[in-house]
């Protein structure tokens, strides 16, 4: 009787891990070298530069703006003086008036120089009467000024005409010529040396008060 000898067959499923593993393997191994050779290097990055900007052209100051309003000049202005009293009373306290007459501002800053009659100089300066701050005129605006022509228990003159320059507010040019001003009153008034004058206001009563007061 003849023997049949029966082989076994592997499955494929032997083979398709075997596979697998190898292959794992080889992954495994290669990343082992790669760390062995060191990280990669990667290049720096490049550092942005800022560029300063050109500034734009409504950036740029303009001239007029930059050098602020000018100081009104004699051209500028208009004067009047009025006796500042009790119709009939003597002339005790005068006031003066300044328009600005131009088409543009002007800054009027200080006191007024003003001459009563034949004194040897401007009435002084009453002390604390300027303003603290120089004050703007728009055309057409005024401002103000004070004089008190007598101060009381001295001896008197006679004013027949007034003078009234502005001086060199702030040292900046030499003083224009004084005009002469309307007298406020027919005739002549009295002054003596206790004579004041106040610094420009821009109302009425800031120039006053301290005259009518004294």
């Amino acid at each position: 009787m003849q023997t049949t000898t029966r082989r076994t067959r592997r499955p494929w499923t032997s083979y398709a891990v075997g596979a697998a593993v190898a292959a794992a393997l080889l992954v495994t191994t290669a990343c082992e070298e790669d760390n062995a050779n060191g990280p990669e290097e990667t290049a720096p990055p490049t550092p942005s530069v800022s560029r300063p900007s050109s500034p734009a052209p409504d950036d740029a100051t303009d001239g007029d703006d930059a050098a602020g309003t000018d100081l009104c000049t004699m051209e500028d202005l208009t004067f009047a003086a009025s006796n500042y009293g009790e119709r009939g009373k003597p002339v005790r306290h005068v006031m003066v008036v300044a328009t600005n007459r131009g088409d543009k501002e002007c800054e009027v800053r200080n006191a007024p120089e003003i001459m009563l009659g034949d004194a040897q100089g401007p009435a002084p300066v009453m002390e604390g009467t300027e303003a603290d701050e120089p004050f703007t005129l728009a055309p057409g605006e005024k401002a103000y000024a004070g004089v008190l022509a007598t101060g009381g228990n001295r001896d008197t003159y006679e004013v027949t005409f007034m003078t009234l320059t502005l001086g060199s507010p702030g040292g900046e040019a030499e003083a224009e010529e004084p005009v002469e001003l309307e007298m406020p009153t027919e005739g002549s008034f009295q002054a003596d040396d206790g004579q004041r004058v106040t610094g420009w206001q821009p109302t009425e009563g800031l120039a006053m008060r301290p005259v009518t007061q004294s």
